[in-house]
């Protein structure tokens, strides 16, 4: 509703921004040109410098927020994140001058260049500012006039979150009511006007722009005759879509024909990111095949010296929306280990639904040593490469461990693709009691990011060298 406001005004800012910057290379040029020394080329020459600076600068400034609102981002904070984005376009601009072998661009005009373009977004950004904000929006003008269905606690959530998150000016009329005992009372500065019978009265007699229904479910029976009144007097209806009292990461709204379907989703992922990451997994396997294949051929080479039996072990886990995979591992134990599980299953040293011994009788020799190491994990680079895990993510689980889990939201581990590697291993791997693995696998579900699985990544790394927690 009203944020479709604030997007529209973010890519005018995008746009005026762009052009702040032309004009501020154009005129850096003038200045370098006639007080500091004749530049060497045409002013088009310089253009080719602000199609190579404008791409960087404009990624980063949408990156770091700086067109998330006039309100939310305050001038120095928008200051701030002018020179971290024309600090790092400016050191990107220059390591591609120096690639092209573009001498002709001198240190004289670069810093000019900054300078002008630093002042001119900055202080444009002030300006407007200043004349919206202190001198247009305090005046009321335009302000979006909101009438309010309900008085409980929805509603005043809703009537602090407006007036707080905002930021082109609410005006909250008043709120109507089932209960005509209300009517009169004063409710986070507002009056409640009447009941709800009384919708298209207020909505003749008053400048409405938009309902919003805030009630529980029990008063949807109500919404039709308020939705017939807003369509005649042509005002916006809206209502809370936490109606449901429901706790999820996402909501959306799309339609099936003619039908329209709001979807409640447990976990908030992009898929253009989830799309990167898979290309990241894919980019990142065929370059490391080549350069493991020939370790990977030891190893088979020495499980099949050490002990009788295939080279591999392929046990069904549990992946992504609880679909079946195999899971592929070089051998570690020997052939008869998933039969002799039950008679060991007494010395499981692992808190939960999992099974863990340090000294299990049924690790070979070589099974021991690339289990330290952590190498019985390479041929998963081959179930990443179809597709069934990726390089970061949960661990996935067997379906005896996942018949074992005592909590439901255990299960929510299986809303994202599971991995090779998460905070888990970061954290102390197979050190850890079951219910702190858990947490991590939640936290990284929570918070995932394509940063937050570089991050992991990198501490894979040492974590696997000093081969901590693996068993």
């Amino acid at each position: 509703m009203y944020d479709e406001k604030s997007k529209y005004i973010g890519r005018l800012l995008f746009l005026l921004d762009s052009l702040l910057t032309l004009v501020a290379l154009i005129l850096a040029y003038w200045f370098s040109h006639y007080f500091l020394h004749p530049e060497k080329r045409e002013l088009i020459h310089y253009l080719a410098i602000y199609m190579i600076l404008s791409a960087p600068l404009g990624y980063l400034l949408l990156r770091f927020g700086a067109y998330t609102g006039l309100r939310i981002v305050s001038i120095a904070a928008f200051a701030w994140k002018v020179a971290k984005a024309l600090g790092i376009s400016i050191g990107i601009l220059m390591i591609i001058l120096f690639l092209l072998d573009a001498s002709f661009v001198t240190r004289g005009f670069l810093v000019t260049f900054a300078i002008l373009t630093f002042s001119l977004l900055v202080g444009v950004r002030g300006a407007l500012h200043w004349w919206y904000f202190l001198r247009f929006a305090q005046k009321g003008e335009n302000y979006h006039r909101v009438i309010i269905i309900g008085t409980g606690d929805r509603a005043v959530k809703l009537s602090r979150a407006l007036k707080e998150k905002l930021e082109w000016g609410i005006y909250i009329v008043g709120y109507l009511d089932v209960d005509s005992d209300r009517t009169g009372q004063e409710l986070e500065g507002s009056p409640v006007l009447g009941t709800i019978d009384k919708v298209s009265e207020i909505l003749t007699s008053q400048v409405i722009d938009e309902i919003i229904l805030a009630v529980p479910r029990s008063m949807i029976s109500d919404v039709e005759g308020i939705v017939d009144a807003c369509e005649e007097e042509g005002v916006k209806f809206s209502w809370m879509a936490d109606m449901f009292d429901l706790r999820v990461a996402r909501m959306r709204l799309f339609e099936c024909g003619d039908i329209p379907i709001l979807t409640f989703e447990p976990v908030a992922q992009s898929e253009v990111k989830l799309m990167i990451k898979r290309i990241v997994d894919l980019f990142l396997v065929m370059l490391a095949l080549p350069l493991l294949l020939p370790i990977m051929l030891i190893i088979v080479i020495a499980i099949r010296l050490d002990s009788p039996g295939p080279a591999f072990f392929v046990q069904h886990r549990v992946g992504l929306r609880k679909r079946l995979f195999p899971l592929l591992k070089f051998r570690s134990m020997y052939m008869d280990a998933e039969e002799r599980i039950k008679e060991i299953e007494h010395l499981n040293e692992a808190d939960g639904p999992i099974f863990k011994i340090k000294d299990d009788p049924r690790v070979t020799r070589v099974g021991k040593f690339i289990r330290k190491t952590s190498l019985d994990e390479l041929p998963q680079l081959l179930n990443v490469f179809r597709g069934h895990m990726s390089l970061v993510g949960p661990r996935p689980m067997s379906q005896r461990d996942v018949n074992l889990f005592d909590k439901g939201i255990q299960r929510k581990r299986f809303s994202v693709r599971p991995g090779i590697t998460c905070l888990w291993q970061v954290s102390g791997r197979s050190d850890l009691p079951f219910d702190q693995w858990l947490a991590l696998d939640l936290k990284y579900i929570d918070n995932w990011s394509l940063s937050l699985d570089f991050k992991i990544l990198l501490k894979t790394i040492p974590a696997v060298l000093r081969g901590s927690g693996a068993t």
